[in-house]
């Protein structure tokens, strides 16, 4: 069966072309794709080539399909699969394979006839003998092409961890009923943050939620409101840290204890410090967002690391418990990642977007496989709309979701828009 795929050849060498996939073996479960999202890490596979430790050696002779945050709908099931699989069945994919003897390989990065920006994949029989392909069972495509980066939320909540004075036993997770801050979380990852501590499965007492951008803590209040999370018994408070002492007039919102759990969500040292400086009796600060120099620093105050307890973790990612996690949230509604969706784009638009990555603004760019489209700001609906009807449905669909992607969104996109072929 052809296939349309973008197809990594080499350091910058994205190329969408049509080709054949093989022929499905009993091993094999043949699938479309619907949406993948953009991560990083296809542009640092990009950027790098077959110096990636997770791209081949001869990619240049045997590409791959580059992306591997993506949804779509399985069309035939090999034999061996037969009893755990149909036909129509929505999927999301964990890329961590860890296959002994392989643990660098991946799909997105690894595999030639699996990965995100294509319009047709063969599933190899590693992923489903690692039980790495999740059935999805909510509405909507975009919601499982995000399950990957709300997983990396879900693991970051899990790598936290609290014990009581004298003892050595850690618990898992933030504070239930504690005080939590997400330092510069008024971006999207960190509003998903604030989604996951509200409708989680432990939630903290009080959550403040800090940035220097007031236009960004109006746009988060607008959101998530205070109003909302005093539903689910969460005293949530945006904080402009823009001026001032913050560290005391955060430590102040907490009647001078400091705080249970914080979370930096932006490489910033000063941040770092901060997140310190307002932790409370044996606080835990979970360091979440990536840098990008491998001798980053910031200091922090070790006298209380070794007298009031203070302790640091960090993750770089979800597992597969996340992941499925994530997917059952989504299905339930108790959680609405299209807070981290910024931009959509079509298939054509995909090797610009990975190459370009890291000079274009807002976050999460969503692409659908199946369609031709530029990408696009949601935020330039309105203007685009003005002369491309396209443009004014969706337009009028987002106002009515607060200015958020949704599951109408998507099913307006994909049923208005012009199709891309396989045949190119």
């Amino acid at each position: 069966m052809k296939t349309l795929a973008l197809r990594l050849y080499g350091k910058n060498d994205l190329r969408l072309e049509p080709f054949d996939l093989p022929e499905m073996s009993d091993d094999d479960i043949l699938a479309d794709i619907q949406s993948n999202s953009i991560c990083m890490s296809s542009h640092k596979a990009a950027e790098q080539g077959a110096d990636h430790k997770r791209v081949p050696a001869d990619v240049a002779e045997n590409p791959i399909i580059i992306g591997h945050e993506f949804c779509g709908t399985i069309l035939k099931v090999g034999k061996r699969w037969q009893d755990r699989f149909a036909p129509g069945s929505k999927y999301g994919i964990q890329p961590a394979l860890v296959i002994p003897g392989r643990e660098e390989e991946a799909p997105g990065y690894s595999f030639p006839t699996l990965g995100g920006n294509a319009t047709r994949v063969l599933i190899p029989a590693e992923v489903m003998e690692r039980d790495c392909l999740l059935p999805y069972d909510g509405d909507g495509f975009f919601k499982a092409s995000l399950s990957e980066p709300v997983s990396c939320i879900i693991g970051a909540f899990n790598t936290s961890y609290h014990y009581q004075a004298g003892t050595y036993a850690h618990r898992n997770g933030i504070a239930p009923g504690g005080a939590m801050a997400v330092l510069a979380g008024a971006g999207p990852m960190g509003l998903e943050a604030v989604d996951y501590a509200l409708h989680g499965p432990r939630r903290p007492g009080l959550l403040i939620v800090t940035d220097i951008d007031q236009a960004r803590l109006d746009r988060a209040a607008s959101v998530f409101s205070p109003a909302d999370a005093r539903r689910v018994n969460v005293d949530l408070r945006y904080v402009n840290t823009g001026s001032g002492d913050a560290v005391a007039d955060l430590k102040a919102l907490t009647g001078g204890k400091g705080f249970d759990d914080v979370f930096v969500f932006a490489p910033v040292p000063a941040l770092i410090e901060q997140a310190s400086g307002i932790l409370g009796f044996l606080g835990c600060l979970n360091f979440f967002a990536g840098p990008t120099r491998s001798d980053f620093s910031a200091a922090i105050n070790f006298y209380d690391v070794h007298y009031m307890g203070h302790h640091v973790v960090g993750s770089s990612g979800g597992n597969t418990d996340d992941m499925r996690a994530a997917l059952d949230l989504m299905t339930r509604g108790a959680i609405n990642p299209a807070v981290m969706i910024t931009h959509i784009g079509g298939l054509d638009a995909a090797a610009r977007t990975i190459l370009e990555l890291p000079s274009l603004p807002g976050a999460k760019k969503l692409i659908y496989t199946q369609i031709s489209l530029p990408l696009t700001a949601l935020d330039a609906f309105e203007e685009l709309g003005r002369t491309d009807p396209l443009f004014a449905g969706l337009a009028a669909i987002t106002r009515r979701h607060n200015g958020l992607w949704s599951v109408e969104a998507e099913a307006y996109l994909l049923k208005t828009a012009k199709r891309i072929q396989p045949e190119g």
